[in-house]
Formats: structure tokens, sequence, C-alpha cells
């Protein structure tokens, strides 16, 4: 999925749960990636505007990422490839970077996903529409591998991609580290949590020009222009906690008052909307 995968757990079964979540990354990236030609969700985006069979993994993510898209009245949207694809990110990322690609293409439409039919069995995806689930397939995995385990024997488990992580099981409070956009060794924040999930969004990480990043605006069907950079949000799991922090930073810096969130502005002003005493744990409740 173009990251790193970390696990973290206590010396008891822990080469186990270790195996457990590198083969349910590795079995989900092949489902869900669009750089692999292979791909359940490659075939899908060929198979445009034609019925096609999926597996029950696949119809389960799609049906939550469609029910997230109708709750945020399409802020979150997985019809977004075309754009993503448009604003110069139609490749592995560190091929884009080689190619210095420096303009954008004319924005490209979005908020088709209200067009997807879906069965019990199989999906038809409208006439030039492709699916772009990398985020929340990222973190919906990231749950799937802590259930993995914990079901394996880990009394608890933290596991993170790429900085997106959850934990899950009878954990001690964990610090984790929110990274400073410009200098990933030097924190901005260092929280607590003991259960539940972060996952960042950022402007700056998967970037290859000026406005040019992976983050699109469905409204404009082209990168967002917010006036936040990155986003880093707490939820019950991964998958939402992706959810959410890329809406939060579409939505920009105002959306710290919606959630805990810890959201750097383009101006550099940090917005920290978690618990202000030291070493709390966010909980559902306030989220």
């Amino acid at each position: 999925m173009g990251t790193t995968l970390t696990v973290y757990g206590p010396a008891e079964r822990f080469e186990e749960g270790q195996r457990v979540v590198e083969n349910i990354f590795g079995r989900e990236e092949q489902r869900f990636s669009r750089f692999r030609h292979d791909s359940e969700l490659s075939r899908v985006n060929d198979r445009a505007g034609r019925w096609t069979v999926v597996s029950v993994r696949f119809r389960t993510l799609l049906r939550l990422s469609l029910d997230r898209a109708a709750q945020t009245n399409g802020a979150f949207d997985p019809t977004v490839l075309r754009a993503v694809e448009a604003a110069g990110y139609d490749r592995d990322f560190d091929d884009v970077i080689r190619a210095a690609r420096g303009r954008l293409r004319p924005p490209v439409p979005c908020g088709r996903w209200a067009e997807i039919e879906l069965t019990d069995r199989e999906l038809r995806l409208p006439p030039g529409v492709g699916l772009d689930l990398g985020g929340i397939a990222k973190g919906w995995t990231v749950d799937l591998a802590v259930a993995g385990a914990l079901s394996a024997g880990m009394p608890w488990v933290l596991v993170s991609a790429g900085g997106d992580l959850r934990v899950g099981g009878r954990a001690p409070r964990l610090p984790v580290d929110v990274e400073d956009p410009h200098d990933p060794d030097a924190p901005l924040v260092v929280l607590s949590i003991d259960r539940g999930a972060l996952a960042t969004s950022s402007t700056a990480r998967r970037s290859w020009g000026t406005g040019l990043h992976h983050v699109i605006d469905p409204r404009r069907g082209a990168p967002s222009r917010s006036d936040a950079e990155q986003v880093t949000t707490w939820a019950p799991t991964c998958a939402e906690a992706e959810v959410r922090a890329t809406v939060a930073l579409l939505l920009g810096t105002r959306a710290a008052a919606s959630a805990p969130s810890v959201i750097v502005g383009t101006d550099g002003v940090v917005h920290n909307s978690f618990a202000p005493e030291a070493g709390s744990s966010p909980d559902e409740e306030a989220a």
C-alpha cells in the first residue's frame, strides 16, 4: 500500500500476531491497490459501466465508503480516481516524483458515488467512473490486522501503517508522536492512547509541485485548497479516522472544533482539540 507497516505489542504470541498482520496486509493490498493491474480494484475500474462480481470484503468496504459519502454529503468521495489521475497521481508515487510533474490537467467532476449500483454479489460503476479506496482501504486493513493479531493470542497490539494506527486489546497508555509535516523527526504533539485509532491526512506528504497533491476536493475535482495542511484525528476505528481526517483537511482548521484533532494550518499554526491534560486518552463520546 506504499507505506511502512509496524507492529507493536508484548512478547506473548508476538511472532504469531506479526505473521497474521503481514498476511492480512499482503492480501488486502492485492485486492485494493490501483497500481496492480491484477488487483480486484483494477478489474472493477476497468469494467466501469458493466456488472462485475466482487468479493465479500470488497463489497463490505465499498458499502462503508458509500455510507460515509452519504453522511458527509460527498465530502468523502470514493469516486475521485479520475480527478487524482488528472492532478498527476496516475502512477506509483515514486514514479510521479521522478517525472516531476508541474502542471494540472483540467479538473474532473466528482460526486458520482450515488450512481454506483451494488447488490449482494455484483456492482456496476457508472461509465467513466473509477474508485480510489486508498486511504479508507489502508485504515480498514489496519482494523482487520488488529483483530487478526488479537485472535492469534496477543494480549494487546498497536498496528501502524505509515502512521495511521489502531490500538486493540488490553493496552497500556502508549505515546504517539504527531509529526511536523515538514520535519518528521520533530514531533509537534505527543498523544497518549490506549484504544481507538489515529489517522493523518496531509497535503505535504504526497506532493509533487505547487498546489499538486493527492487530496482531492470533490467539490472542485482538483487538489484541496483549504487553510489546513495536515490533520491528525481520533476515531474508534482506523477506517473511520481516515474518513474524518480527509474531511477535516477539506474543511480546514475550523474542523478542530468538531472532533479530537491536531490540525496544522497553512500558516504554521497548530490547532489541538485533544483533551488538554497530558497523557489523556481520547474517548468515543468526545469524538
